[in-house]
């Protein structure tokens, strides 16, 4: 019988984390949890679900964070999944199905999402078909420090599961200025020395952003909160432009 263990790269998810473990705890062979230096409550819920409850707290990226999660699992099927999503019944079927048939390829799933208490059904974020359930053996994430995804070595296939992954990404602009600085601050990281950019190309690609996501991705059809994501996107674009653009400037 194969089996399937859950992964997960935390920090300071205290108010969400024992929602998500609850959505896999019944069907999971194991999970575990690797925590990059929480000061709140996040390893206690953790430990209260499993005893595989690591601590890294030289944080090498999210890529490589998995992968050290990765490290730790022994079963034969690896499902990723982060502090801020819940697994749906649906879905829970549809991965144990998947993995009783035990075949060599990546799954898919569709994620929904929701901002400041309200699904989103637009501007570029639904569907979201991201691969989360995939061989141990045979694949894993990627190096990079942000916006990583799994990678393998062999030429796999890939199939959809059936069922949602519930995601809230967005609790308040608090929590979303608090996700977004670390993200914006890896991806300049990733691209320092490699990307130039300048002031003008910042604002054209803020620009580009808020056209893009707010008509072409249909995000007036969200209301209010497609105006102000499509908005928030423009303003992260610039500012991560902008950071890239500043350090270029100030090694002159």
């Amino acid at each position: 019988m194969s089996t399937v263990g859950v992964l997960l790269i935390v920090k300071n998810e205290g108010k969400m984390l024992a929602k998500c473990l609850s959505s896999v705890a019944s069907w999971a062979d194991q999970i575990v949890v690797v925590d990059s230096g929480s000061d709140d409550n996040t390893i206690e819920i953790a430990r209260s679900f499993t005893s595989d409850v690591y601590v890294h707290s030289d944080w090498p990226g999210f890529g490589k964070q998995r992968q050290i999660a990765q490290s730790y699992i022994n079963t034969d099927w690896v499902f990723a999944i982060d502090a801020d999503e819940e697994v749906s019944e649906a879905l829970q079927q549809s991965i144990l199905a998947a993995v009783k048939l035990n075949e060599p390829v990546l799954y898919r799933l569709d994620r929904l999402s929701s901002a400041f208490g309200k699904r989103i059904s637009h501007s570029g974020w639904s569907p979201d078909w991201i691969v989360r359930l995939y061989p141990r053996e045979f694949a894993s994430y990627n190096d990079a420090l942000v916006h990583e995804k799994v990678v393998s070595d062999r030429s796999l296939g890939s199939k959809k599961l059936s069922g949602h992954l519930y995601h809230d990404t967005y609790s308040s602009l608090a929590h979303y200025s608090a996700k977004t600085t670390g993200y914006l601050k890896a991806w300049a990281d990733d691209r320092e020395g490699k990307k130039s950019s300048s002031v003008s190309k910042a604002i054209s690609h803020a620009l580009s952003c808020f056209i893009k996501m707010y008509f072409v991705k249909r995000g007036f059809l969200d209301g209010r909160h497609g105006f102000i994501l499509a908005w928030l996107a423009a303003h992260s674009t610039f500012y991560k432009y902008i950071d890239l653009w500043l350090r270029e400037y100030q090694k002159k």
